[in-house]
């Protein structure tokens, strides 16, 4: 027989000030309604009781959810779309009302909408979105939610193209298991097999065979090659870039590094081109002078003769390594040149090391946990490391903090173990990776989700490259070169 009181009874004069209305506790509107009797508290008891009840009422401030958990779609969320992209593809800064549950496909379309509309002849493509440098990909309000954004906040969605692979060219055969790829050259691809060749395949067939089994190659001005073996050796190649195409031809070495007692995993080469360093099955790290030419060699080499297959004579060259760095305990599976005076190495005893190249020691380490199969140094400077190993995350250190062995970025989209990592060589920001689960994922630092996961191969992928600035490369257990092509990074 009782009337419910009106909203304004229920809504004190401060909280109707403020404008934001919390549902109240029945008994403090009026103390004699009461939907039943029940026997009073004490009154620290009662106002405990008070409190526990408000908690369980009130909803977050930016709560945007139904009682089913999902977004409410009536919500919206005030945006400004902004992008470094050229004038085709810029649209109006104005803010706007989008809903609160768009994601990147619902807000792609908003800006391919936008772009329409100043461009009829505007063609349809996909974005990504950025907020303070980093990549949405969840529904605007959980994201806001996330990150504690107020949604009074107009937020700038800086817009980018998405990155896909839009190509899959034709997969280039190989007799036996594609161990190694380089892309260093734009002209060509360089693959090691475990055929015991390396080749230069620009497209479906090579062109180039060269007498060794690639584990790391390095490529200049006119086709500088330079192998790593599991006969423990090291070999050089030169070869013109003119040669024609029509039928493969076989290049031998003109010059063999010697000094391993075990088969070499990595090669890499130091930015001026004059150096090289190579790790080992014999957990040693080993640097060799390539300066010299076919005709001179340099002090410690000692001639030989050889003939090619057209039977012309050849001068081969035998060079030792000018220094050895100790401290690995177990294969070193992988080696990083970033700039003239710094290495960095990776084995399977768990470490990666820092090493300086003029005293020839050891200035920094770090033990990882985990058995380590890659490593590559990129970012802004070349400052980070990203490596992988016999688990299914790819991680990025940052060796310019101290007493830290925390990476800063965790990637963990693989099923498998990492088998291969290499930085986009025009971007601080990407870098690929392969992996045994026959996947080659492409990786943002702005994001922990995959920009694109390629399913080219039928088998475990070996190795995997940029190439060209828009191409990623792979080879694998299935004998394959596989190039997925067309993919823009921004």
């Amino acid at each position: 027989g009782t009337t419910r009181p009106s909203p304004q009874q229920t809504i004190p004069p401060s909280l109707a000030e403020t404008g934001t209305y919390r549902c109240p506790n029945p008994n403090e509107i009026n103390p004699t309604i009461r939907t039943r009797k029940t026997l009073s508290p004490p009154p620290s008891r009662r106002r405990h009781a008070r409190h526990r009840r408000r908690l369980r009422l009130l909803p977050p401030a930016d709560a945007a959810m139904d009682a089913d958990g999902t977004s409410d779609p009536s919500l919206q969320v005030r945006v400004r779309f902004v992008t470094k992209l050229p004038a085709p593809l810029r649209a109006p800064t104005d803010a706007i009302a989008v809903p609160a549950d768009l994601s990147r496909m619902g807000l792609s379309e908003v800006v391919n909408s936008l772009l329409a509309a100043d461009e009829p002849d505007h063609q349809h493509q996909p974005f990504d979105f950025l907020v303070d440098g980093e990549f949405v990909r969840m529904p605007l309000q959980q994201f806001l939610n996330a990150k504690g954004i107020s949604a009074e906040r107009v937020l700038e969605l800086e817009y980018v193209k998405a990155v896909a692979p839009r190509k899959q060219e034709k997969p280039c055969p190989h007799d036996d298991w594609v161990s190694a790829v380089d892309g260093s050259n734009p002209s060509f691809i360089l693959t090691g097999c475990y055929d015991g060749l390396a080749r230069d395949a620009p497209r479906t067939r090579p062109f180039l065979q060269f007498q060794a089994a690639l584990l790391g190659a390095a490529t200049e001005g006119n086709l500088h090659v330079v192998t790593g073996s599991k006969d423990r050796s090291l070999r050089l190649f030169k070869s013109e870039t003119s040669i024609s195409m029509d039928y493969p031809k076989r290049i031998g070495a003109y010059k063999i590094l010697r000094g391993h007692t075990s088969s070499v995993q990595s090669v890499a080469v130091d930015p001026s081109k004059e150096m090289l360093c190579s790790g080992s099955w014999d957990s040693t790290i080993k640097l060799w002078a390539v300066e010299g030419s076919e005709e001179d060699g340099d002090a410690v080499s000692l001639k030989k003769r050889r003939t090619d297959s057209s039977g012309a004579e050849q001068s081969q060259l035998e060079g030792l390594a000018t220094s050895t760095l100790l401290g690995h305990t177990q294969c070193v599976t992988a080696v990083a040149w970033p700039d003239q005076q710094t290495i960095y190495s990776a084995s399977w005893d768990h470490s990666i090391r820092q090493w300086d190249v003029q005293t020839v020691k050891e200035t920094w380490n770090m033990v990882c946990g985990k058995a380590l199969n890659c490593l590559d140094c990129g970012g802004e400077g070349s400052s980070l490391i990203a490596a992988g190993g016999s688990d299914p995350v790819l991680r990025v250190w940052d060796p310019r903090k101290p007493g830290t062995l925390a990476p800063v970025f965790q990637f963990s989209s693989h099923s498998s173990w990492i088998t291969a990592c290499k930085w986009h060589p025009s971007s601080w920001f990407h870098l690929v990776s392969s992996s045994f689960d026959g996947k080659v994922m492409l990786w943002d630092l702005r994001t922990a989700w995959p920009l694109a996961s390629v399913d080219s191969h039928t088998d475990k992928v070996l190795c995997a490259d940029s190439w060209k600035g828009d191409s990623v490369i792979s080879g694998g257990a299935d004998s394959k070169l596989c190039i997925s092509s067309g993919i823009e990074i921004v």
